[in-house]
């Protein structure tokens, strides 16, 4: 006897069923992959701040390029890996090509600055105003852009950065009235807003050299950036300080244990970056960094029981609501013209 067919409110539910199953483990993966963001990001600022801001040895240049040779390292060990345990990772082939790493070292000196200025500026200005001192990326990213890649911005965006522009000057203000303020830090939040700008045009003007592969980009910019930090280091009284720290540091493997995680930490944020795109869009992506950097402004407020004042807190709200504002224009914007370019022209079919 034929089988007669499921009833339709059967077939809703079941319809129903799958698709909430499909949407919740969606959701929760989502929600993994921004946790593991937060984690890494919050992690790698407080944990750079502990190692440039503490006593145990005033070496920042040190540390960046400690971190950048474990980022080295790491490479050589995940690409040994997906050899000898293939189908587990999929990782590129890291053998040095000396006409690659020349195509990368432009990208690899403005990212030396880049993380040597921003590691400067945590260490003057501490995690509770990092975010303000380092918020005028955006703000370089629209003059950059138009300088270089002649890309012109629109009066909403251009709003934006005022709103931004505002919000930082604001901050420094109160940051001066607290008397905490640290004018080099402040000048080494602007060095690397500028870096973190060119560096975004860079990599995408070097991309074509590692076929696009961010991997193999990150091993050459990391071999690059050891090389030029060598000179730097030479050339500064870093060596001096290591030479009469080395017996005290040497026994303190905590602190080895804390570079180590540093490095790790570092490898692994262009990872998470990479993956919390892949799972959400750039628009969430950016999103979901400007809540991170509230929630990490309030952590060092928190964590330092300091009190701030309400126009210090207005101006961090106005770095972040500006850059979240900025955000939101750019993407409406780019919708927009996706949308004009793929709308026929009815001039030429006779409407």
């Amino acid at each position: 006897m034929a089988r007669s067919p499921p009833r339709r409110s059967g077939i809703l539910k079941m319809a129903m069923s799958g698709s909430e199953e499909t949407f919740l483990v969606r959701a929760g993966r989502i929600f993994l992959v921004v946790c593991l963001y937060w984690f890494v990001s919050i992690s790698l600022v407080f944990l750079n701040q502990q190692l440039l801001g503490g006593s145990q040895l005033d070496a920042p240049l040190f540390v960046t390029f400690f971190q950048c040779s474990v980022s080295v390292v790491l490479c050589w060990i995940l690409r040994l890996w997906s050899v000898v345990c293939p189908g587990t990772i999929d990782f590129p082939s890291v053998r040095f090509d000396p006409k690659t790493s020349r195509e990368v070292l432009p990208l690899s000196v403005v990212f030396v600055a880049m993380i040597t200025f921003n590691n400067l500026c945590l260490k003057h200005v501490g995690v509770a105003f990092y975010t303000v001192g380092r918020s005028l990326s955006t703000v370089f990213n629209v003059l950059l852009s138009y300088v270089i890649l002649r890309q012109p911005t629109s009066p909403r965006a251009q709003l934006c950065c005022g709103v931004i522009i505002g919000g930082f000057w604001l901050g420094v203000d109160q940051e001066n009235v607290s008397g905490a303020l640290s004018w080099w830090g402040v000048f080494y939040g602007v060095l690397a807003s500028v870096c973190v700008s060119l560096n975004a045009i860079y990599t995408k003007k070097v991309l074509t050299a590692v076929d696009g592969n961010i991997w193999k980009l990150s091993y050459y910019n990391n071999i690059n950036a050891c090389v030029i930090f060598v000179p730097l280091l030479l050339l500064s009284s870093e060596p001096a300080r290591l030479a009469a720290s080395l017996p005290v540091v040497a026994a303190h493997l905590h602190w080895w244990a804390t570079m180590v995680v540093g490095g790790l930490l570092g490898f692994a944020i262009g990872y998470v970056t990479g993956l919390q795109i892949k799972h959400t869009s750039p628009l969430t992506h950016n999103v979901s960094g400007t809540a991170k950097a509230c929630t990490q402004t309030l952590l060092a407020v928190l964590s330092g029981s300091a009190k701030k004042s309400s126009l210090w807190w207005s101006s961090n709200l106005l770095v972040l609501g500006g850059s979240s504002a900025y955000t939101w224009v750019r993407s409406t914007e780019m919708k927009e013209r996706d949308t004009h370019v793929l709308q026929p022209d009815k001039t030429n079919l006779g409407v």
